[in-house]
């Protein structure tokens, strides 16, 4: 079995499955030129198990088919990031600080905010922070 995304008039994934490619050219699920295979085990171009990468990235509902790149683009997260063609991916203009704080993405700002108490997200070690551990 492999996995195909289907992808409307925009190219835009609107749903995946587990068939095989005999019975996405029976046509029983559309038109089979609207379904491209995908690869469960590709990540910004690489096969984690060592394989050969299919199309860049593994299709999700909300990626588009960029036929051009013959790659599955996630959605842009931000107006201001930029496609790293490296990976196929969404980067931020600017690398995060690494200086041991958390930070969020200001798209106000296009840039990095450290993240707060009042800011309502919380980091992960203070999940586990309480007076009675």
């Amino acid at each position: 079995m492999s996995h195909f995304a289907k992808i409307d008039e925009n190219n835009v994934v609107v749903q995946v499955l587990v068939v095989e490619q005999d019975f996405i050219n029976t046509g029983r699920l559309g038109d089979p030129a609207d379904w491209i295979q995908t690869s469960y085990n590709t990540y910004h171009g690489e096969h984690v198990l060592g394989g050969t990468p299919l199309r860049q990235n593994y299709a999700g509902v909300g990626y588009t088919y960029d036929a051009e790149r013959d790659a599955f683009l996630p959605p842009k997260p931000f107006a201001s990031w930029l496609l790293d063609e490296s990976i196929h991916d969404w980067m931020p203009p600017m690398a995060r600080p690494d200086d041991g704080k958390i930070y969020h993405w200001n798209e106000e700002i296009e840039n990095w905010s450290e993240t707060n108490e009042d800011s309502g997200i919380r980091p992960p070690e203070q999940w586990s922070r309480h007076p009675d551990y």
